[in-house]
């Protein structure tokens, strides 16, 4: 189901971050929806000693507001709704240079995929860039591990540009 607007664009960091953590737990093996958020929000609520009914009652920035808050989105956008549809990873600011770049030396009307980046990345761009100072000869591993998780993550054939972090 395409969403009309951009949900990540909706929640705030501290929920994206527990969301990212969940989505990423090795242990559950479900799909994360939203709904299975908020059931891991009431286990650490209640860990506290909170009750569910109480964090709805709180403005936006703890363990309480991140309660309210996944509960808005499930009346939003449904319990069945994907997590990691309402979190975006962007490039860090070194691998957005990397990207910005590469951008900056294609054709205009060619856009480089996450994948075009990481080929050119192994074939000689990341010494280049090194050589001119851009970026630091310690940290190509690094970069080189950060593509390839965003290409994990979104796939290969997504355009560089759409993961900029520092535009």
């Amino acid at each position: 189901m395409l969403l009309p607007i951009k949900p990540e664009s909706r929640v705030s960091e501290e929920l994206a971050e527990a969301m990212e953590a969940i989505v990423n737990d090795p242990d559950i093996e479900e799909p994360v929806t939203l709904a299975l958020v908020r059931d891991k929000l009431r286990e650490q609520l209640a860990t506290e000693g909170i009750e569910a009914e109480e964090a709805d009652r709180h403005d936006f920035g703890n363990e309480e507001s991140l309660y309210a808050e996944i509960e808005a989105l499930i009346d939003e956008f449904g319990e069945d709704a994907f997590a990691a549809d309402f979190t975006t990873v962007k490039a860090s600011q070194e691998l957005s240079e990397v990207i910005e770049s590469i951008l900056d030396s294609s054709e205009a009307d060619i856009a480089p995929t996450l994948e075009t980046v990481r080929e050119a990345m192994t074939n000689g761009w990341l010494a280049h860039l090194v050589g001119n100072g851009v970026i630091e000869a310690d940290g190509e591993e690094g970069l080189l591990a950060e593509i390839d998780f965003l290409i994990e993550r979104y796939g290969p054939d997504c355009l560089a540009e759409d993961v900029l972090g520092f535009e």
